[in-house]
């Protein structure tokens, strides 16, 4: 991690979950990391988890990224305030309990929003910024087995992942779709999807979490994975990682 140590980087969901552990663990690999969320008042929080010498080094800004406007104010800030943006972690992500059937469309929206725009719109601006400085940065995902493969259904009973599995395929091709604009536009920039099974977070419905219970990965293990492809050297990409717990069935 030598090469990123004072670098910048940014972690959309910041707030909770995976995203918490990987900006705890980024602070404390020796970056600035400036936490993103809407809920920045739990970013704060994590300040607690470092070093006291470095908690200066966890910047929270607030920022919806599915929010075209909130997502331009915040990397606006995140420019002037630091410089640029050298890492993007992509982690937001919100899963909605409803079937497609029947499901208010607002919420299939937010979805799509949230899981696929909000990647767009953030790697936009980190991008952006990369180039300008011509900077090998590196953008990672946080996608999921579920954008990979569907769960076998229960027999009688109608899933409720609904266009979640849908926007997190639409990840794994971002993934390709990006590795090939970075190089096609003359950058050594990498990208990198990290699909983990089940992780004990907030976002696991109900029923996933009770079937699931002894075979959930923690958000840490998610973390440790990031680590370890930033940590790979400049001409070693990882371009998937698939993260399971021992003895998951699915």
């Amino acid at each position: 991690m030598d090469r990123w140590q004072s670098r910048v980087a940014v972690v959309t969901g910041a707030s909770s979950g995976i995203g918490s552990a990987i900006v705890v663990d980024l602070v404390n690999a020796g970056l600035i990391v400036v936490g993103l969320a809407r809920r920045v008042e739990r970013v704060k929080e994590l300040q607690k988890l470092v070093p006291a010498g470095r908690r200066d080094k966890l910047i929270p800004i607030q920022c919806d990224v599915g929010n075209e406007a909130s997502v331009k104010a915040a990397f606006d800030a995140i420019e002037q305030q630091l410089g640029g943006i050298d890492i993007l972690i992509n982690n937001a992500g919100t899963l909605q309990d409803g079937r497609l059937v029947d499901m208010p469309i607002s919420q299939v929206q937010q979805t799509v929003q949230t899981n696929i725009m909000g990647i767009v719109m953030c790697t936009q601006r980190a991008f952006a910024s990369m180039k300008k400085r011509n900077f090998d940065g590196h953008v990672v995902l946080i996608n999921s087995i579920l954008g990979h493969k569907l769960f076998a259904p229960t027999a009688g009973k109608a899933p409720e992942f609904n266009v979640y599995p849908p926007t997190k395929h639409a990840v794994t091709a971002l993934t390709e779709m990006y590795r090939q604009e970075f190089l096609g536009l003359g950058t050594r920039i990498k990208i990198t999807s990290v699909s983990p099974g089940v992780v004990d977070t907030e976002i696991v419905p109900d029923d996933v979490r009770t079937s699931a219970s002894d075979t959930m990965l923690k958000a840490e293990d998610i973390s440790q994975a990031v680590l370890f492809t930033l940590s790979t050297p400049p001409h070693m990409q990882v371009h998937e990682i698939t993260i399971k717990p021992v003895g998951e069935l699915l």
